[in-house]
């Protein structure tokens, strides 16, 4: 309690004194409500940091809490992408996963309960061993299954696919290629152990039964693993191979991305591009060649891939038209390169039919792949190589006559198109010759 006094001085009483007291109220009153104006700036202070820093806790573990829930999404997303549905349990018929983890409506899947890689494409053969070569051919939808079973036939016999993968890639898919690849598949199985019960010698048959050690054989990255029992031996004459498997275009490219750039439905000329940066990214860390292929013009008489084996992974081989241009049927080069080239390709696509879509023209596969090559802008994340070398011909060639070896005879015949001859038919002449050879024509159900 505090108190003031004062003096005052009267005319009546001459000089005089009073006292004049007041009171104050104690602070620290019994009053569990004190009032702002009798609070001390200390107190107030006080206050308010405490609840600013009640307010930024409530703010952090909200903050945390969304995160670990997001963490946890995200791992429950990733789980359900890596899980692989056994056919005992889910239907054959049940939906399938992309690569993107998610479902996308209406998009095709191959009828095989044999899925390929993460829920997706069919496996059709798998190979004895993890390979380091791959080769994706497109099948357009027009490809007839004479077509079709001429270039199975003859791929599998070149023996490129003694140290290499397979992918069929279908711009529209028909349950009769099934069959077709299961017959193509099983006789080359059956050629393969006659040549191994035989004395004859080949070449190309000999690269599927050479001394491999099973102790450095590696599963091969399509279909489920499997476990294989341990023995003491350290090498064997075993078939070696490697796996066939298709996917549908729509499983790669479920988006149809450059649809919205076109008026018209997108070819598998163009599409195909849209579909390789999501495969060869999934695969990048598995093969170092790849080889992009035209399945209805290219026939395989030896293997292609040896060309590029020994370059650089960012080299790039180009072959060329006989009008100079680029020819898009057939590109080789490292996995690298040609990951790098078919990423740049579906970018100039998409540019190249904005442009062309102005001037109502269209838009050309060789033309813009001619023009991208020739960018030096465009080109800096491959090395390119050619284009030198046409390639040639099958109704020009010598090495028809000779088809029962399963092999070109020269390098620079180790792939060749059907060519435009219309006094020949290119499937029955070469189909004739094969199905002409006793050992051939006891395996083959087809001749």
């Amino acid at each position: 309690m505090g108190l003031i006094s004062s003096t005052k001085e009267t005319k009546n009483s001459g000089r005089g004194m009073s006292f004049l007291f007041v009171f104050f109220p104690d602070h620290n009153n019994n009053d569990d409500s004190p009032s702002p104006s009798s609070s001390s700036p200390s107190t107030a202070t006080t206050l308010f940091r405490s609840r600013s820093s009640r307010l930024l806790l409530s703010k952090a573990q909200s903050t945390i809490s969304i995160c670990i829930l997001l963490l946890l999404l995200t791992l429950f997303l990733f789980t359900l992408s890596t899980f692989e549905p056994s056919s005992s349990v889910f239907p054959t018929v049940s939906p399938r996963r992309f690569l993107l983890s998610r479902d996308v409506a209406g998009a095709r899947r191959l009828p095989n309960h044999r899925f390929a890689l993460q829920g997706m494409g069919a496996l059709f053969l798998r190979g004895t061993k993890s390979m380091h070569d791959l080769i994706v051919a497109h099948i357009a939808s027009d490809t007839t299954e004479r077509d079709l079973r001429l270039f199975v036939r003859l791929l599998l016999r070149s023996g490129a696919t003694s140290r290499s993968d397979v992918v069929l890639l279908f711009d529209n898919y028909s349950k009769r290629f099934n069959r077709l690849i299961e017959e193509e598949n099983n006789s080359f199985s059956k050629l393969v152990n006659l040549y191994r019960n035989s004395n004859q010698t080949d070449s190309v048959w000999s690269r599927f039964t050479k001394n491999q050690s099973k102790k450095d054989a590696s599963e091969p990255i399509w279909g489920k693993k499997t476990h294989r029992a341990n023995n003491n031996e350290t090498e064997s004459n075993e078939l070696t191979h490697g796996s066939v498997v298709g996917f549908d275009v729509a499983e790669l490219d479920p988006e149809n991305s450059l649809s919205g750039f076109m008026d018209h439905d997108v070819p598998i000329a163009l599409r195909r591009w849209a579909c390789y940066p999501m495969l060869l990214g999934r695969v990048r860390r598995n093969f170092k060649h790849v080889m992009l292929v035209d399945a209805k013009t290219s026939l395989f008489l030896g293997d292609p891939l040896t060309r590029v084996r020994n370059r650089s992974p960012e080299s790039v081989l180009f072959f060329k038209h006989g009008n100079n241009k680029i020819n898009p049927a057939v590109i080789i080069g490292g996995a690298k390169g040609i990951r790098r080239l078919s990423s740049a390709m579906h970018t100039e696509i998409a540019r190249a039919t904005m442009q062309q879509r102005k001037r109502k023209s269209s838009v050309s596969e060789s033309g813009v792949l001619s023009q991208l090559v020739g960018n030096v802008h465009m080109t800096k994340g491959f090395e390119v190589v050619g284009p030198s070398e046409v390639v040639a011909e099958a109704s020009s060639l010598a090495e028809l006559r000779t088809i029962n070896s399963a092999a070109a005879s020269s390098k620079s015949n180790d792939i060749v198109q059907r060519g435009n001859s219309k006094h020949l038919d290119i499937t029955a002449t070469i189909m004739k010759r094969i199905c002409s050879s006793e050992f051939y024509s006891s395996v083959y159900s087809y001749c």
